[in-house]
């Protein structure tokens, strides 16, 4: 039996009593064909960090069963909230994101991320490492593209840096308790 195999269904991964500012709250990671996996499952500790999905649409460049991916999550990578798709058509029927919570991240985007929407739900959507986002999911959503500004020194940031950096940029707006820090 592999690791997506064993993985809760979906609907149960909500907590049933969740933090207030979850309640309403959701955001969703989706890496379209990632490719490495230490940044999936760097991306997927940190979605865990903030209470966030994680999609995956394949195809994937790794096995989830690897033990890179889950040396990469630590101890954490079964709580993470995870769902892998077949492809990216699946994804989006089942999801349905409306106008508004659709957030395509990609060098080239069209805004600074600082500017992305600060939509209730939020999907946040990556290419691959190698290759980025499939032109036809870039035209389709051509208007919700932003960029993570970098200098010319540079091709582009690592996957799960600019995950980071946008989940969180997309969180700023939303109280959320830190449980290390004594209230």
């Amino acid at each position: 039996m592999t690791l997506q195999n064993k993985l809760p269904q979906f609907s149960k991964l909500m907590p049933k009593k969740p933090h207030s500012a979850h309640k309403t709250l959701e955001r969703h990671v989706v890496l379209v064909s990632p490719q490495i996996h230490w940044n999936t499952g760097n991306i997927g500790r940190t979605c865990l960090a903030t209470g966030a999905f994680l999609h995956l649409i394949k195809p994937l460049g790794f096995s989830l069963d690897t033990r890179e991916v889950k040396r990469a999550g630590l101890d954490y990578w079964n709580k993470v909230k995870l769902r892998v798709w077949d492809d990216f058509e699946k994804f989006e029927k089942t999801m349905a994101p409306k106008d508004g919570e659709v957030v395509l991240l990609t060098k080239k985007g069209a805004k600074p991320f600082w500017s992305m929407p600060s939509s209730k739900k939020l999907f946040l959507i990556f290419g691959s490492e190698t290759r980025g986002l499939p032109k036809s999911i870039l035209l389709q959503y051509k208007e919700f593209t932003y960029h993570i500004p970098i200098t010319r020194e540079i091709r582009s940031l690592n996957l799960s840096t600019a995950a980071g950096i946008a989940l969180y940029e997309s969180l700023r707006h939303f109280p959320i308790k830190n449980f290390w820090v004594r209230q």
